[in-house]
């Protein structure tokens, strides 16, 4: 101890595992996109799923072998977790349809693909590269990283729905939010109030749950019809693709087909967005709405729009202006729905367009009208008519002389239909014969697509999908509707169509001098609008669209 000085030096030595913190490198920049994404409403974050793949990249692993293996092993994880995280379809849904994938045309498919090319977006990701590049020489990216992370992750729920939470808990006792919730009952007939509980997923699934049990009770009622039955025929034409969204998008609201309407319901709710679902739907009109995984279940007696006709003296046809095989369409429609086999010779027909699939899509002129020449040849008094048309399914080509065939815009597409459909009522007109005319859309087509789902794609059920114009017109009445066609303004769905077959099932309308038209529509029922697929719900809640994907919890609908 020279100079009587003492030193002492004391050496604190960092625990060994705790030298390994490597940070997460480039899984920062998979990380901000998820951020960029989520900040534009583009995404589904899963806060515990994130944290937890966050938590396994950065675990401390001695060994630099082992700490890149982590980083490879980690990439099919990463992939997997940022599908999750996104709003497209679950992965068991590509799996289960990919046999149907298969059979899209090459054109289509193509078509497809460039629709998921987003330039905007590769810029903003190229932006976004440059500048972690840059500023990573300087700052250590993942401690915002992690603090980004934290601070999205730590509230799970939506801020509002956590504020509103909190502030009912505070006002209410566990027994008086039970008694809320029993006492809690989805629109009628007579009247939709809102519920009072807050937006929580218990609450959003206990009112799902009670609009269910509500339904079962619904029925049309068809009794015997008593006294002269003047005849008349019924036609149902069941649209795909059409929505009052794609009207606005292609300025067609106004064709003139409209104005020639008795009754238009201004809030139809399709409650699905794909085809055989909607028909089903359709042809089970005459019982209150069942969720998506009865459909393919034998509903309650009385349930068969058309059978219900029937036992009242129709005689049922079908008519397609396709070759139903696609994802075995008709055979569905004709097991679920109680229907015949069609009718019409179509293959005799020239072919209008190439489908999606390359099958052939008729003109639907053509098929009404050889339809309609066999029904003048038939003895039949009644007849009730369900016509399914796909002239403006997604994919669908115009054939070109050459034996070629190109894209076929939707405007042309839906001014071609409607156009048709007005020949054809004229030509019924002139037949003299008394004629109730349904035309009702499947879903819409998704033109302007949103944040959850590119143009086209229709997994999720939104609104502006399933939010569809269904036309009523009466042909051979003594006294016609006066003015501009009724307006349903209530949020209707198929059990009024089946009430207002009810009403005429008599044909007095086309007899009576003086036939009450407001007596036709009035107290009409009216459903909540409950929309799903086989992977997704989408529920109006006061006033306000909520959604639920798979076994996920609830939550606002991204506007």
């Amino acid at each position: 101890m020279p100079g009587g000085q003492f030193h002492e030096e004391s050496h604190i030595e960092t625990p060994p595992l705790l030298r390994h913190w490597r940070g997460l490198g480039i899984w920062n920049l998979y990380f901000l996109a998820k951020f960029a994404l989520l900040w534009g409403g583009f995404l589904d974050f899963h806060p515990l799923a994130n944290l937890t793949f966050a938590a396994a990249l950065l675990v401390p692993l001695p060994p630099v072998w082992l700490h890149r293996l982590r980083h490879i092993v980690a990439i099919p994880a990463g992939v997997a977790l940022f599908y999750y995280d996104t709003w497209l379809p679950p992965a068991s849904r590509l799996l289960t349809g990919a046999e149907e994938i298969s059979k899209f045309s090459t054109d289509y498919l193509l078509e497809l693909v460039q629709r998921f090319i987003d330039v905007p977006m590769i810029g903003a990701a190229l932006v976004l590269l440059v500048a972690y590049l840059f500023l990573s020489q300087w700052l250590r990216a993942t401690v915002f990283t992690v603090a980004a992370l934290l601070y999205v992750a730590l509230p799970s729920l939506p801020k509002p729905i956590v504020t509103q939470a909190i502030v009912h808990a505070a006002v209410n006792t566990p027994a008086q939010t039970a008694a809320q919730l029993a006492t809690a009952t989805p629109a009628s007939d007579a009247t939709a109030k809102a519920a009072p509980l807050p937006p929580t997923s218990a609450n959003l699934e206990a009112h799902l749950q009670a609009f269910y049990k509500y339904e079962k009770t619904r029925k049309t009622a068809f009794p015997p019809i008593t006294g002269h039955a003047s005849p008349f025929d019924l036609l149902i034409l069941n649209i795909c693709s059409l929505s009052w969204a794609d009207l606005e998008d292609v300025n067609l609201s106004n064709h003139p087909l409209f104005g020639k309407m008795d009754i238009i319901f201004d809030n139809f709710n399709s409650a699905t967005s794909y085809s055989a679902p909607a028909g089903i739907r359709l042809l089970r009109a005459s019982c209150g709405q069942e969720p998506h995984s009865a459909l393919y279940k034998p509903p309650a007696s009385g349930c068969f729009l058309l059978e219900n006709l029937h036992e009242l003296g129709f005689t049922t046809s079908l008519a397609l202006n396709h070759d139903g095989k696609y994802g075995g369409y008709l055979d569905t429609l004709r097991t679920q729905g109680q229907l015949p086999a069609p009718t019409v010779k179509t293959a005799q027909l020239p072919r209008a367009l190439n489908a999606f699939d390359g099958s052939p899509v008729w003109r639907d002129l053509d098929v009404l009208n050889a339809w309609w020449q066999q029904r003048q040849q038939t003895p039949a008094q009644r007849e009730a008519l369900f016509y399914n048309t796909i002239t403006l399914h997604d994919g669908n080509r115009f054939i070109i002389p050459n034996g070629g065939s190109k894209r076929a815009e939707y405007q042309p597409r839906l001014q071609a239909l409607l156009d048709d459909l007005s020949t054809f009522l004229a030509e019924l007109e002139r037949s003299g014969r008394p004629v109730v005319v349904l035309i009702v859309p499947e879903h819409g087509a998704a033109l302007r697509g949103d944040r959850l789902q590119i143009a086209g794609l229709r997994e999720i059920p939104s609104p502006d999908i399933t939010h569809v114009p269904v036309l009523v017109k009466l042909i051979g009445v003594k006294t016609p509707h006066q003015g501009g066609p009724i307006q349903i303004s209530d949020q209707s769905s198929f059990l009024a169509l089946s009430e207002i077959v009810s009403r005429l099932r008599d044909g007095k309308a086309f007899s009576a001098p003086d036939f009450d038209w407001q007596a036709l529509v009035k107290d009409l029922p009216k459903t909540e609008r409950v929309s799903e697929t086989d992977s997704s719900i989408v529920m109006f809640y006061q006033n306000s669209p909520y959604i639920r994907l798979g076994d996920s919890g609830w939550q606002e609908y991204p506007h």
